[in-house]
């Protein structure tokens, strides 16, 4: 829906929403700070008419309950970690900053759920259960981001090739319709065939058809014993090839990533600090976990064997604090380091089959001579979800989009024809919307356009966002 076609904010419907919370906690165009106008990449920059900071449910539910009478658009918003535009106020409006809703509320040891607002960051989630011997394995990079954020867009990360996303984890949500109906979707229960998975369906959904408000979090079991281990190889398609050899051998590891010398360095850089060997053009770095030291061993010693075997030129064991600090301080910079590269940069962040992954980043190599212009990649080679960062450096801003345009373009086509596709962790938002259009059939548009209008009829909450034609 474009902004013309919502009500223009005005006095009383600050005042309206002043009433609902409290004067210092919804925050007029005047005075809200630059950081709300965007996220932390897309390049699309709109403030909101007005900021509000919500409470609780309750709050939440008469601000939508008002917004949907006044046809008012709702921007909902947690840390703003995210990277294709999903938590900005295209349309203007209210945005709903859910950051202070951040309470544990319960953590249950029999059943091994953790309740919780929406506002918690996930760093915090793992201080939190660890005392009580339990492990929450989503792993996005961003430990900034809030746990509604994650859910929103059924974040990934590095665990993801052993245990799963985000959504494997949600075992209940509330969720606020934009009517204010409060919903309790799922619950603490292990299995549910109980008619459609409303639940399943608002994660991902990018704060398009419901607010949450609450979570029930499934945990497992604290594991006992971790290691990882630094692998070189003479280059990237050597190491790529062996990852399906690792994965079905006997024990799944828990990560497996690839890296290449150019982001090493990039990060030495940014951290000021050495990476363990930066000599090799390409890198595997894998991570076991489990509870006993025998499997972890066993495990490990495979691993480092199929590499050898597969023309590893070294296997470098990380099993002291100092050397896991190093290795994973350089891993998650990553993407800072290559942003303190340049003037501007933009992400692809696509997954493809696992057999393709050195076939589309090697492709992505050649777009650099063919437009022009630098990337930059790393991403998680176990599950086929690549990030390719496109940087400006110096280029005027005509040419910076119609490079950016074309590389795109061409990174989207590649990953279609390799039967792959647009999002595997960071979701579509505003920012890659139009890719997600060509690569979606009418069928599959036609059926995200009717649940928006099923869930949302008057269109409010975050226009503009995911939702093919909108």
């Amino acid at each position: 829906m474009k902004a013309s076609c919502y009500q223009k904010f005005t006095d009383e419907d600050l005042k309206m929403l002043q009433s609902i919370c409290t004067e210092e906690r919804v925050i007029p165009r005047s005075r809200i700070g630059e950081d709300y106008s965007h996220d932390e990449l897309s390049g699309i920059r709109k403030f909101p008419d007005v900021l509000v900071q919500t409470a609780s449910t309750q709050e939440v539910s008469r601000i939508l309950k008002y917004a949907d009478s006044r046809n008012l658009p709702v921007t909902p918003r947690g840390a703003g970690t995210g990277l294709v535009g999903g938590s900005v106020a295209l349309c203007g409006g209210i945005m709903l900053d859910l950051s202070k809703m951040n309470r544990f509320l319960e953590l249950d040891e029999e059943n091994m759920t953790l309740t919780l607002e929406p506002g918690v960051l996930l760093m915090d989630v793992a201080k939190y259960v660890e005392p009580f011997g339990l492990f929450y394995p989503p792993d996005p990079g961003e430990k900034t981001a809030t746990i509604g954020g994650n859910i929103s867009t059924n974040a990934g990360g590095m665990r993801a090739v052993k245990y799963g996303v985000t959504r494997d984890y949600v075992r209940g949500l509330e969720v606020v319709l934009p009517g204010g109906e409060i919903l309790e979707l799922g619950g603490n229960v292990v299995k549910n065939s109980s008619g459609y998975s409303l639940k399943d369906l608002m994660v991902g959904s990018e704060g398009t058809l419901g607010v949450i408000t609450k979570a029930v979090l499934r945990l497992l079991p604290l594991p006992k014993h971790r290691i990882s281990l630094l692998v070189p190889f003479p280059d990237l398609p050597s190491a790529i090839r062996t990852v399906p050899q690792i994965i079905r051998a006997s024990s799944t590891p828990t990560a497996v990533e690839f890296m290449e010398r150019e982001v090493i360095l990039a990060s030495e850089e940014f951290l000021a600090r050495k990476f363990p060997d930066n000599s090799a053009d390409a890198y595997l770095l894998l991570t076991y976990d489990g509870a006993g030291k025998e499997e972890v061993d066993l495990a490990w010693h495979a691993a480092a064997e199929i590499c050898l075997a597969a023309g590893a030129l070294d296997v470098f064991l990380s099993n002291t604090l100092e050397r896991n600090e190093s290795i994973w301080a350089a891993r998650g910079a990553f993407l800072e380091a290559i942003k303190a590269s340049t003037s501007e940069m933009d992400e692809c962040d696509v997954v493809v089959p696992r057999r393709n992954v050195a076939d589309f980043v090697l492709f992505s190599h050649a777009l650099q001579k063919k437009h022009k212009i630098r990337l930059r990649s790393f991403g998680h080679a176990g599950d086929g979800n690549l990030h390719i960062y496109i940087l400006r450096d110096d280029l005027d801003e005509a040419s910076w989009k119609t490079r950016l345009a074309a590389v795109f373009d061409d990174l989207y086509a590649k990953a279609a024809e390799l039967r792959g596709k647009v999002s595997g962790e960071h979701g579509i938002g505003f920012a890659k919307k139009p890719y997600l259009s060509r690569v979606s059939t009418p069928a599959e548009q036609r059926l995200m356009a009717g649940l928006k209008a099923v869930f949302d009829p008057r269109g409010i909450l975050n226009p503009g966002k995911l939702v093919p034609g909108e």
